[in-house]
């Protein structure tokens, strides 16, 4: 049985039991992080931000939105900073309907990133891929393409980390029960926001804002 079926069971129908318990959980799950691997991928963004790589982001369903939601987090608040220099350069390949529709319906749902990739991207740019699941046929190759191409792979993954986890140079794993998709699609919102904060108040104190 899933953990929400679990807390269902305990009090049915009773919603302000299951709204306590849903959010007990997911305080659990994201008690459990490897905060190692938050540094990191921190980090890396950072790097990636002092020397003025690309960075993309790209997700499916769920993740597409946090991926849209990332990269407006990122870049609107260095605009936010005073004087901070560099800026985030970030952009989430799911944005462009026209661009992303036109390359499923003639190569196949499969290409839709790698294909805007192999234009934009340079050496050295870095991708993060936000997927729960880990498997997904389009990130998998964008992963894959990044790599033969001399990038950075960050993952936000769920469940086991998938096929992705392998070719992630980090990434921060939302250990679920399998197929529990909405902890793990909160749990990647919140680190969101935890690398947007923390980026917020870095770049503020380097610059005395």
């Amino acid at each position: 049985m899933s953990s929400v079926a679990s807390i269902y069971q305990r009090s049915p129908g009773d919603v302000r039991a299951f709204a306590r318990g849903y959010v007990e959980q997911l305080a659990i799950t994201l008690s459990a992080l490897d905060f190692d691997a938050v540094m990191r991928c921190i980090d890396r963004l950072d790097r990636a931000r002092r020397e003025e790589r690309t960075v993309f982001v790209i997700g499916n369903g769920g993740s597409a939105s946090t991926a849209s939601h990332m990269a407006n987090d990122l870049l609107s608040l260095t605009n936010k900073c005073g004087n901070v220099s560099p800026a985030f350069r970030i952009v989430a390949l799911t944005d462009n309907m026209a661009l992303f529709s036109a390359i499923a319906n003639d190569d196949g749902y499969e290409h839709v990133f790698a294909r805007q990739l192999a234009t934009l991207f340079r050496s050295g740019d870095m991708l993060i891929s936000i997927s729960a699941s880990g498997n997904s046929p389009n990130l998998l190759e964008a992963a894959r393409w990044v790599r033969a191409n001399a990038g950075t792979n960050i993952g936000l993954l769920g469940f086991d980390g998938g096929a992705l986890l392998k070719l992630c140079d980090d990434a921060i794993v939302v250990r679920t029960v399998q197929g529990e998709y909405g902890f793990v699609e909160d749990a990647h919102l919140v680190m969101d926001h935890l690398m947007t904060n923390w980026f917020q108040q870095h770049l503020q104190s380097a610059t005395g804002a």
